[in-house]
């Protein structure tokens, strides 16, 4: 029986990672894996690449407190932070057995429609989806590698954020081209789905026994953002589609756009197609529309009309999405908003709900200013929550199932 399990999520500057105590699953499945685990340590390696490389390393007691430790040191890229981490895990005091190691991986294509225990040649195949994910998948795949060579005995994990949207209805999938382009794989994916998992799987416990829970909309909103349709626990639409780029303003993604203009900016502005993927996946949303930050918080404190502008157009977005997923839906009764800014950015959700009111939403003001879990009105028709969201404990549940089965 395993010991511990080690998370890796990276991203093109940072490596979050979180260490698992992990109890055998009687039941072998996701629902017991995901409260079997205790978790020991969380950290972020921030900046790799970059002057303002940090580091946070916190200690997680059973009350669920978090104590900050100042063990680790800034690494100045991936490989280095990953070799002090893996020294340090050696060396404490009380560690346990590393019985597997879990990671984040965006894309899994049309094959990979669940977590995977990976062998060197699914590496290779992942790889070849780099093209689907840019910003993503090669940084999610490098660690992998680098700790394949490193530690062979120890099983590496590979969690989707594809997966949870593979069984959506073949209609959703679809976009309306060629059959022989469809048949290559040119079809919507949908991403966010480790989180979009883990509300799904913890939302029957936060949910009243009487709450109606058929259609729930979860709205993702972090630098990237998007939104889900769950019907009856499964997904069935999704904001974002054949790459990470489609659906909501995010961060510095544009988001949704007539594919005209991408042709516009070709044919007629003279661009690149890198200069053309460099604007839309780096230089746009928040950060293109108010031309002062990428980050809502920032926005948020601006008194600067830009700031205003990006933060209504954010919102108006949201609000519009979540109308064409109740229709996919069918009707709507529960709203989740989660994620960094979907978590913690009331003004965000207040806008967002004023423009849901058609649907049944009202926002409880006080719960809502408070960040309480529920914040919906006592009139409101539909079940309104702010559920934090952990898509590192998704990737160790994942990890747990796999390597009991084993």
């Amino acid at each position: 029986m395993m010991n511990e399990i080690l998370v890796f999520n990276s991203g093109s500057s940072s490596l979050k990672f979180a260490l698992y105590a992990a109890a055998k699953t009687p039941e072998g499945n996701s629902e017991s894996a995901l409260k079997a685990l205790a978790l020991h340590y969380r950290g972020h390696f921030s900046g790799l690449g970059t002057r303002g490389a940090a580091v946070t390393l916190k200690l997680v007691a059973e009350s669920g407190e978090e104590y900050a430790l100042d063990e680790l040191h800034a690494a100045d890229n991936h490989e280095d932070a990953i070799t002090l981490l893996m020294a340090w895990l050696a060396n404490r005091e009380g560690g346990g057995t590393l019985g597997g190691i879990g990671h984040r991986v965006v894309h899994g294509g049309q094959r990979y429609r669940e977590a995977v225990v990976l062998s060197a040649d699914d590496v290779d195949e992942l790889e070849t989806l780099s093209s689907l994910a840019p910003l993503h998948q090669p940084h999610c795949l490098a660690p992998i590698k680098l700790l394949m060579a490193r530690y062979p005995e120890v099983p590496q994990v590979a969690s989707f954020d594809t997966a949870f949207h593979a069984d959506q209805p073949w209609v959703a999938k679809q976009f309306a081209l060629p059959r022989e382009l469809t048949a290559k794989g040119l079809i919507r994916y949908g991403f966010h789905g480790l989180s979009y998992d883990y509300i799904n799987r913890t939302l029957p416990d936060v949910l009243p026994s009487d709450a109606a829970s058929e259609r729930v909309i979860v709205a993702h909103l972090g630098n990237g953002a998007s939104l889900c349709a769950i019907h009856n626990g499964k997904s069935v639409a999704s904001t974002m589609g054949f790459t990470a780029l489609e659906g909501l303003a995010m961060g510095t993604r544009s988001g949704s756009l007539d594919p005209g203009l991408v042709l516009h900016l070709i044919e007629q502005e003279g661009m690149s197609a890198q200069e053309v993927s460099t604007l839309l996946y780096k230089q746009s949303g928040l950060l293109g529309v108010s031309g002062i930050s990428s980050d809502m918080r920032e926005l948020l404190t601006s008194d600067a009309p830009e700031a205003q502008e990006a933060i209504d157009l954010y919102c108006y977005r949201i609000a519009r999405e979540i109308g064409s997923l109740a229709a996919a839906l069918g009707g709507l009764d529960q709203l989740v908003f989660t994620a960094g800014i979907g978590e913690h950015a009331a003004r965000v959700r207040e806008k967002v709900a004023a423009q849901c009111e058609w649907l049944g939403v009202q926002l409880d003001s006080d719960a809502n200013v408070r960040d309480k879990t529920w914040i919906a009105s006592l009139d409101s028709r539909v079940g309104v929550w702010v559920i934090p969201t952990d898509e590192e404990r998704v990737i160790a549940s994942d990890c747990l199932t796999l390597l009991d089965a084993d």
